[in-house]
Protein backbone atom coordinates (compact mmCIF):
# COMPACT_ATOMS: atom_id res chain seq x y z
CA UNK A 1 0.00 0.00 0.00
CA UNK A 2 1.37 3.42 -0.93
CA UNK A 3 1.44 5.96 1.90
CA UNK A 4 1.52 9.69 2.19
CA UNK A 5 4.49 11.63 3.54
CA UNK A 6 4.93 11.95 7.30
CA UNK A 7 6.36 14.47 9.72
CA UNK A 8 7.59 11.78 12.10
CA UNK A 9 10.31 12.81 14.54
CA UNK A 10 13.75 11.64 13.33
CA UNK A 11 15.05 8.61 15.16
CA UNK A 12 17.98 8.80 17.53
CA UNK A 13 21.41 8.54 15.92
CA UNK A 14 22.10 5.51 18.12
CA UNK A 15 19.53 3.48 16.21
CA UNK A 16 20.71 1.33 13.30
CA UNK A 17 19.76 2.99 9.97
CA UNK A 18 17.54 0.07 8.95
CA UNK A 19 15.75 0.04 12.31
CA UNK A 20 15.27 3.80 12.03
CA UNK A 21 13.90 3.37 8.54
CA UNK A 22 11.47 0.70 9.66
CA UNK A 23 10.27 2.84 12.55
CA UNK A 24 9.68 5.80 10.25
CA UNK A 25 7.92 3.49 7.81
CA UNK A 26 5.64 2.28 10.63
CA UNK A 27 4.75 5.85 11.55
CA UNK A 28 3.99 6.72 7.93
CA UNK A 29 1.85 3.64 7.37
CA UNK A 30 0.08 3.83 10.71
CA UNK A 31 -0.73 7.48 10.07
CA UNK A 32 -2.28 6.55 6.77
CA UNK A 33 -4.27 3.78 8.39
CA UNK A 34 -5.67 6.09 11.05
CA UNK A 35 -6.58 8.57 8.34
CA UNK A 36 -8.96 5.97 6.97
CA UNK A 37 -6.99 3.80 4.55
CA UNK A 38 -7.95 0.62 6.43
CA UNK A 39 -11.08 0.00 8.47
CA UNK A 40 -9.32 -1.18 11.60
CA UNK A 41 -11.03 -1.03 15.01
CA UNK A 42 -9.53 2.28 16.18
CA UNK A 43 -10.58 4.49 19.12
CA UNK A 44 -13.52 6.77 18.27
CA UNK A 45 -13.83 5.17 14.83
CA UNK A 46 -17.29 5.33 13.23
CA UNK A 47 -19.42 2.21 13.40
CA UNK A 48 -18.59 -0.08 10.51
CA UNK A 49 -20.66 -3.12 11.45
CA UNK A 50 -23.72 -3.94 13.50
CA UNK A 51 -24.67 -7.20 15.20
CA UNK A 52 -28.35 -7.92 15.85
CA UNK A 53 -29.29 -10.70 18.27
CA UNK A 54 -31.77 -13.18 16.79
CA UNK A 55 -33.30 -16.53 17.70
CA UNK A 56 -32.10 -19.70 15.97
CA UNK A 57 -35.62 -20.05 14.60
CA UNK A 58 -34.94 -16.90 12.56
CA UNK A 59 -32.08 -18.54 10.65
CA UNK A 60 -33.41 -19.66 7.24
CA UNK A 61 -33.84 -23.46 7.12
CA UNK A 62 -31.75 -23.90 10.27
CA UNK A 63 -33.61 -27.10 11.12
CA UNK A 64 -33.05 -28.47 7.61
CA UNK A 65 -29.26 -28.17 7.72
CA UNK A 66 -27.12 -31.18 8.63
CA UNK A 67 -24.98 -29.37 11.21
CA UNK A 68 -23.23 -32.64 12.03
CA UNK A 69 -21.47 -32.36 8.63
CA UNK A 70 -19.69 -29.32 10.05
CA UNK A 71 -18.73 -31.11 13.26
CA UNK A 72 -15.23 -32.31 12.20
CA UNK A 73 -14.41 -28.75 11.11
CA UNK A 74 -15.74 -27.36 14.37
CA UNK A 75 -13.62 -29.74 16.45
CA UNK A 76 -10.51 -28.91 14.40
CA UNK A 77 -11.24 -25.22 14.89
CA UNK A 78 -11.67 -25.75 18.62
CA UNK A 79 -8.19 -27.18 18.84
CA UNK A 80 -6.71 -24.17 17.06
CA UNK A 81 -8.68 -21.63 19.11
CA UNK A 82 -7.82 -23.15 22.47
CA UNK A 83 -4.16 -23.41 21.50
CA UNK A 84 -4.05 -19.80 20.36
CA UNK A 85 -6.13 -18.37 23.17
CA UNK A 86 -5.02 -20.16 26.32
CA UNK A 87 -6.88 -17.63 28.47
CA UNK A 88 -10.06 -17.59 26.40
CA UNK A 89 -12.33 -19.36 28.88
CA UNK A 90 -15.34 -18.96 26.59
CA UNK A 91 -13.82 -21.16 23.88
CA UNK A 92 -12.33 -23.56 26.42
CA UNK A 93 -15.73 -24.19 27.97
CA UNK A 94 -17.57 -24.53 24.67
CA UNK A 95 -14.95 -26.82 23.20
CA UNK A 96 -14.81 -28.96 26.34
CA UNK A 97 -18.59 -29.41 26.16
CA UNK A 98 -18.29 -30.52 22.52
CA UNK A 99 -16.23 -33.54 23.55
CA UNK A 100 -19.31 -35.27 25.00
CA UNK A 101 -21.51 -34.84 21.91
CA UNK A 102 -22.26 -37.84 19.71
CA UNK A 103 -21.18 -36.62 16.27
CA UNK A 104 -23.42 -39.22 14.61
CA UNK A 105 -26.55 -37.71 16.16
CA UNK A 106 -27.88 -34.89 13.96
CA UNK A 107 -30.26 -33.62 16.63
CA UNK A 108 -27.52 -33.62 19.29
CA UNK A 109 -25.12 -31.55 17.19
CA UNK A 110 -27.85 -29.04 16.35
CA UNK A 111 -28.89 -28.83 20.00
CA UNK A 112 -25.26 -28.22 20.98
CA UNK A 113 -25.04 -25.05 18.92
CA UNK A 114 -28.41 -23.84 20.17
CA UNK A 115 -27.44 -24.50 23.79
CA UNK A 116 -23.93 -23.03 23.74
CA UNK A 117 -24.14 -20.21 21.21
CA UNK A 118 -26.10 -17.03 20.60
CA UNK A 119 -26.87 -15.97 17.04
CA UNK A 120 -26.21 -12.43 15.73
CA UNK A 121 -27.14 -11.27 12.28
CA UNK A 122 -24.26 -9.39 10.68
CA UNK A 123 -25.24 -5.99 9.27
CA UNK A 124 -23.27 -3.32 7.45
CA UNK A 125 -22.99 0.16 8.94
CA UNK A 126 -26.07 1.30 7.00
CA UNK A 127 -28.11 -1.61 8.35
CA UNK A 128 -27.94 -3.64 5.15
CA UNK A 129 -28.12 -7.39 5.74
CA UNK A 130 -27.31 -8.48 2.19
CA UNK A 131 -23.76 -8.87 0.94
CA UNK A 132 -21.72 -10.88 -1.55
CA UNK A 133 -20.83 -14.58 -1.47
CA UNK A 134 -18.23 -15.84 -3.93
CA UNK A 135 -16.51 -19.21 -4.19
CA UNK A 136 -13.04 -20.69 -4.29
CA UNK A 137 -11.53 -24.16 -4.58
CA UNK A 138 -8.29 -26.14 -4.58
CA UNK A 139 -7.04 -26.39 -8.18
CA UNK A 140 -4.88 -29.06 -9.81
CA UNK A 141 -2.04 -27.76 -11.99
CA UNK A 142 0.49 -29.55 -14.18
CA UNK A 143 4.06 -28.81 -13.22
CA UNK A 144 7.66 -29.84 -12.69
CA UNK A 145 10.49 -29.16 -10.29
CA UNK A 146 12.67 -28.03 -13.20
CA UNK A 147 12.04 -25.42 -15.87
CA UNK A 148 11.81 -26.45 -19.52
CA UNK A 149 9.96 -25.34 -22.64
CA UNK A 150 6.66 -26.69 -21.35
CA UNK A 151 6.95 -25.81 -17.67
CA UNK A 152 7.94 -22.14 -17.85
CA UNK A 153 5.89 -20.32 -15.20
CA UNK A 154 7.41 -20.27 -11.74
CA UNK A 155 5.69 -20.52 -8.38
CA UNK A 156 7.87 -18.76 -5.82
CA UNK A 157 8.59 -19.04 -2.12
CA UNK A 158 8.78 -15.71 -0.23
CA UNK A 159 11.86 -13.72 -1.31
CA UNK A 160 14.51 -12.82 1.23
CA UNK A 161 14.05 -9.06 0.78
CA UNK A 162 10.34 -9.12 1.63
CA UNK A 163 9.85 -7.33 4.98
CA UNK A 164 6.85 -7.61 7.25
CA UNK A 165 6.29 -4.61 9.53
CA UNK A 166 4.09 -5.13 12.61
CA UNK A 167 2.27 -1.86 13.32
CA UNK A 168 1.26 -2.87 16.86
CA UNK A 169 4.70 -1.85 18.17
CA UNK A 170 3.74 1.81 17.76
CA UNK A 171 -0.04 1.53 17.86
CA UNK A 172 -1.35 -1.29 20.11
CA UNK A 173 -4.85 -0.78 18.69
CA UNK A 174 -3.46 -2.02 15.37
CA UNK A 175 -2.76 -5.49 16.77
CA UNK A 176 -2.34 -8.07 13.99
CA UNK A 177 -2.10 -5.32 11.35
CA UNK A 178 0.99 -5.73 9.18
CA UNK A 179 2.35 -4.21 6.01
CA UNK A 180 4.92 -5.53 3.57
CA UNK A 181 7.84 -3.66 2.10
CA UNK A 182 11.50 -3.80 1.07
CA UNK A 183 14.63 -1.78 1.77
CA UNK A 184 15.77 0.64 -0.93
CA UNK A 185 19.00 2.23 0.30
CA UNK A 186 18.02 3.66 3.67
CA UNK A 187 14.32 3.76 2.90
CA UNK A 188 11.60 1.17 3.30
CA UNK A 189 9.29 1.23 0.30
CA UNK A 190 6.33 -0.91 -0.83
CA UNK A 191 7.30 -4.30 -2.19
CA UNK A 192 7.43 -4.88 -5.94
CA UNK A 193 4.08 -5.29 -7.73
CA UNK A 194 3.28 -8.32 -9.88
CA UNK A 195 4.71 -6.92 -13.13
CA UNK A 196 8.09 -6.21 -11.51
CA UNK A 197 8.23 -9.59 -9.78
CA UNK A 198 7.59 -11.42 -13.03
CA UNK A 199 10.04 -9.23 -14.99
CA UNK A 200 12.89 -10.12 -12.63
CA UNK A 201 13.24 -6.88 -10.65
CA UNK A 202 12.40 -8.64 -7.39
CA UNK A 203 14.89 -10.93 -5.65
CA UNK A 204 13.03 -14.14 -6.54
CA UNK A 205 15.85 -15.95 -8.36
CA UNK A 206 16.53 -19.14 -6.47
CA UNK A 207 13.11 -19.05 -4.77
CA UNK A 208 11.35 -21.16 -7.40
CA UNK A 209 9.34 -23.95 -5.81
CA UNK A 210 7.83 -25.41 -8.97
CA UNK A 211 7.22 -24.56 -12.61
CA UNK A 212 3.79 -24.96 -14.21
CA UNK A 213 2.69 -25.03 -17.83
CA UNK A 214 0.05 -22.31 -17.88
CA UNK A 215 0.29 -18.64 -16.88
CA UNK A 216 -3.40 -18.18 -16.16
CA UNK A 217 -3.49 -21.37 -14.07
CA UNK A 218 -0.62 -19.94 -12.02
CA UNK A 219 -2.54 -16.68 -11.64
CA UNK A 220 -5.72 -18.38 -10.46
CA UNK A 221 -3.68 -20.49 -8.05
CA UNK A 222 -2.67 -17.23 -6.37
CA UNK A 223 -6.31 -16.16 -6.23
CA UNK A 224 -7.31 -19.48 -4.63
CA UNK A 225 -4.35 -19.45 -2.22
CA UNK A 226 -3.54 -23.17 -2.35
CA UNK A 227 -3.56 -26.09 -4.73
CA UNK A 228 -2.00 -29.31 -5.94
CA UNK A 229 0.56 -29.76 -8.70
CA UNK A 230 0.71 -32.95 -10.76
CA UNK A 231 4.36 -33.79 -11.53
CA UNK A 232 5.54 -35.68 -14.63
CA UNK A 233 6.44 -38.75 -12.57
CA UNK A 234 2.80 -39.02 -11.38
CA UNK A 235 3.57 -37.56 -7.98
CA UNK A 236 1.41 -34.78 -6.57
CA UNK A 237 2.72 -31.87 -4.53
CA UNK A 238 0.44 -29.78 -2.34
CA UNK A 239 1.32 -26.11 -1.92
CA UNK A 240 -0.22 -23.42 0.25
CA UNK A 241 -0.11 -19.72 0.90
CA UNK A 242 3.12 -18.48 2.50
CA UNK A 243 3.05 -14.68 2.09
CA UNK A 244 1.93 -11.83 -0.12
CA UNK A 245 3.66 -8.76 -1.54
CA UNK A 246 1.36 -6.31 0.26
CA UNK A 247 0.01 -4.75 -2.92
CA UNK A 248 -3.78 -4.33 -3.23
CA UNK A 249 -5.86 -6.94 -5.00
CA UNK A 250 -7.56 -5.85 -8.23
CA UNK A 251 -10.06 -8.14 -9.95
CA UNK A 252 -9.17 -8.72 -13.60
CA UNK A 253 -12.72 -9.84 -14.36
CA UNK A 254 -13.98 -6.39 -13.42
CA UNK A 255 -11.33 -4.85 -15.69
CA UNK A 256 -12.55 -6.91 -18.64
CA UNK A 257 -16.14 -5.89 -17.91
CA UNK A 258 -15.17 -2.21 -17.69
CA UNK A 259 -13.41 -2.50 -21.05
CA UNK A 260 -16.48 -4.08 -22.60
CA UNK A 261 -14.62 -7.30 -23.43
CA UNK A 262 -16.84 -9.46 -21.20
CA UNK A 263 -20.32 -9.04 -19.78
CA UNK A 264 -20.89 -9.38 -16.05
CA UNK A 265 -22.36 -12.83 -16.67
CA UNK A 266 -19.29 -13.87 -18.68
CA UNK A 267 -16.77 -12.65 -16.10
CA UNK A 268 -16.57 -15.96 -14.26
CA UNK A 269 -13.32 -17.82 -13.77
CA UNK A 270 -14.20 -19.92 -16.80
CA UNK A 271 -14.97 -16.83 -18.89
CA UNK A 272 -11.73 -15.11 -17.91
CA UNK A 273 -9.77 -18.28 -18.67
CA UNK A 274 -11.32 -18.48 -22.13
CA UNK A 275 -10.53 -14.81 -22.76
CA UNK A 276 -6.90 -15.58 -21.92
CA UNK A 277 -6.88 -18.50 -24.36
CA UNK A 278 -8.31 -16.24 -27.07
CA UNK A 279 -5.92 -13.33 -26.37
CA UNK A 280 -2.54 -14.89 -25.43
CA UNK A 281 -0.55 -11.81 -26.43
CA UNK A 282 -2.69 -9.50 -24.28
CA UNK A 283 -2.83 -11.85 -21.28
CA UNK A 284 0.41 -10.76 -19.52
CA UNK A 285 -0.68 -7.10 -19.52
CA UNK A 286 -4.08 -8.05 -18.13
CA UNK A 287 -2.60 -10.14 -15.31
CA UNK A 288 -0.24 -7.28 -14.45
CA UNK A 289 -3.29 -5.08 -13.81
CA UNK A 290 -3.58 -6.95 -10.50
CA UNK A 291 -0.44 -5.87 -8.56
CA UNK A 292 -1.08 -8.36 -5.74
CA UNK A 293 1.22 -11.39 -5.77
CA UNK A 294 1.16 -14.53 -3.60
CA UNK A 295 4.15 -16.62 -2.54
CA UNK A 296 3.82 -20.30 -1.65
CA UNK A 297 5.25 -23.07 0.50
CA UNK A 298 5.24 -26.81 -0.04
CA UNK A 299 2.91 -28.59 2.37
CA UNK A 300 3.76 -31.94 3.96
CA UNK A 301 1.64 -34.92 3.02
CA UNK A 302 -0.80 -36.04 5.71
CA UNK A 303 -2.80 -39.03 4.42
CA UNK A 304 -4.20 -39.69 7.90
CA UNK A 305 -5.87 -36.28 8.20
CA UNK A 306 -9.59 -36.42 8.98
CA UNK A 307 -10.25 -33.52 6.60
CA UNK A 308 -8.52 -33.69 3.22
CA UNK A 309 -8.34 -29.97 2.55
CA UNK A 310 -5.67 -27.29 2.37
CA UNK A 311 -4.92 -25.31 5.54
CA UNK A 312 -6.71 -22.01 5.89
CA UNK A 313 -5.67 -18.86 7.69
CA UNK A 314 -6.46 -20.51 11.03
CA UNK A 315 -4.03 -23.35 10.26
CA UNK A 316 -6.64 -26.12 10.13
CA UNK A 317 -7.68 -28.02 6.98
CA UNK A 318 -10.67 -26.68 5.09
CA UNK A 319 -13.64 -29.00 4.57
CA UNK A 320 -15.46 -28.72 1.25
CA UNK A 321 -18.80 -26.98 1.67
CA UNK A 322 -18.26 -26.17 5.35
CA UNK A 323 -15.52 -23.52 5.35
CA UNK A 324 -15.60 -19.88 4.33
CA UNK A 325 -13.07 -17.10 4.02
CA UNK A 326 -14.10 -13.87 5.76
CA UNK A 327 -12.73 -10.46 6.56
CA UNK A 328 -11.25 -11.09 10.04
CA UNK A 329 -11.52 -7.40 10.89
CA UNK A 330 -15.22 -8.14 11.33
CA UNK A 331 -15.78 -11.91 11.62
CA UNK A 332 -13.34 -13.57 14.06
CA UNK A 333 -11.46 -16.50 12.58
CA UNK A 334 -12.75 -19.75 13.99
CA UNK A 335 -16.29 -18.60 14.66
CA UNK A 336 -19.24 -20.64 13.36
CA UNK A 337 -21.16 -18.60 10.79
CA UNK A 338 -24.55 -19.46 9.33
CA UNK A 339 -24.69 -18.49 5.66
CA UNK A 340 -27.89 -18.03 3.64
CA UNK A 341 -27.26 -17.74 -0.10
CA UNK A 342 -28.14 -19.59 -3.31
CA UNK A 343 -26.46 -22.22 -5.44
CA UNK A 344 -24.25 -20.67 -8.13
CA UNK A 345 -26.23 -19.22 -11.01
CA UNK A 346 -29.61 -20.15 -9.56
CA UNK A 347 -32.31 -19.14 -7.10
CA UNK A 348 -32.12 -22.47 -5.23
CA UNK A 349 -31.43 -21.79 -1.52
CA UNK A 350 -28.05 -22.80 -0.12
CA UNK A 351 -28.17 -22.35 3.65
CA UNK A 352 -25.52 -23.94 5.86
CA UNK A 353 -23.57 -23.71 9.06
CA UNK A 354 -19.98 -22.86 8.07
CA UNK A 355 -16.70 -22.24 9.89
CA UNK A 356 -14.81 -18.97 9.35
CA UNK A 357 -11.43 -20.61 8.80
CA UNK A 358 -9.83 -18.54 6.07
CA UNK A 359 -9.20 -15.00 4.81
CA UNK A 360 -8.26 -13.42 1.51
CA UNK A 361 -7.15 -10.16 -0.04
CA UNK A 362 -10.38 -9.79 -2.01
CA UNK A 363 -12.65 -10.52 0.98
CA UNK A 364 -13.47 -7.10 2.40
CA UNK A 365 -16.40 -5.97 4.51
CA UNK A 366 -18.67 -7.41 7.22
CA UNK A 367 -21.33 -9.10 5.05
CA UNK A 368 -18.85 -10.89 2.77
CA UNK A 369 -17.88 -14.53 2.43
CA UNK A 370 -15.91 -16.77 0.08
CA UNK A 371 -17.30 -20.31 0.01
CA UNK A 372 -14.76 -23.17 -0.17
CA UNK A 373 -16.01 -25.80 -2.62
CA UNK A 374 -13.20 -28.33 -2.29
CA UNK A 375 -10.99 -30.02 -4.87
CA UNK A 376 -11.64 -31.17 -8.42
CA UNK A 377 -13.56 -30.23 -11.54
CA UNK A 378 -16.97 -30.04 -9.85
CA UNK A 379 -15.57 -27.70 -7.19
CA UNK A 380 -13.91 -25.58 -9.88
CA UNK A 381 -17.17 -25.27 -11.80
CA UNK A 382 -19.22 -24.18 -8.79
CA UNK A 383 -16.55 -21.83 -7.43
CA UNK A 384 -16.00 -20.20 -10.79
CA UNK A 385 -19.69 -19.40 -11.23
CA UNK A 386 -20.49 -18.34 -7.69
CA UNK A 387 -21.26 -14.67 -7.21
CA UNK A 388 -24.47 -14.59 -5.22
CA UNK A 389 -26.20 -12.41 -2.68
CA UNK A 390 -26.00 -13.71 0.86
CA UNK A 391 -26.66 -13.06 4.54
CA UNK A 392 -24.50 -14.00 7.53
CA UNK A 393 -25.18 -14.84 11.18
CA UNK A 394 -22.29 -14.96 13.62
CA UNK A 395 -22.58 -17.63 16.33
CA UNK A 396 -20.82 -16.58 19.54
CA UNK A 397 -20.46 -18.40 22.89
CA UNK A 398 -23.57 -17.83 24.96
CA UNK A 399 -23.23 -15.49 27.93
CA UNK A 400 -20.11 -13.86 26.46
CA UNK A 401 -20.29 -10.37 25.00
CA UNK A 402 -19.76 -10.32 21.24
CA UNK A 403 -16.23 -9.43 20.18
CA UNK A 404 -15.33 -5.75 20.23
CA UNK A 405 -15.44 -5.27 16.52
CA UNK A 406 -16.20 -2.02 14.67
CA UNK A 407 -19.75 -1.07 15.49
CA UNK A 408 -20.49 -4.17 17.58
CA UNK A 409 -23.03 -3.51 20.37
Amino acid sequence: MNTASSSATPASSSIHPIASCLRTFCVVVAGALIAGCVTAPLPNAPALMRLRAVAFADLPQWNDDAQRDAWPSFLATCGALVARQASAVSWKNVCAAAASVDARDALATRAFFEQHFSAYQVLAADGSAVGLVTGYYEPLLRGSRTRDERYRFALYAPPDDLLTVDLAELYPELKDKRVRGRIDGKRVVPYWPRADIESGKAAVSGKELLFVDDAIDAFFLQVQGSGRVQLPDSGIVRIGYADQNGQPYRAIGRILVERGELTVEQASMQGIRQWGRDHPDALPALLAENPSYVFFRELPANPAAAIDGPPGALGVPLAAGRAIAVDPRYIPLGAPVYVATTWPGSARPLNRLMLAQDAGGAIRGPVRADWFWGFGEDAAREAGRMREEGRLWLLWPKGVAPPQLPGAP
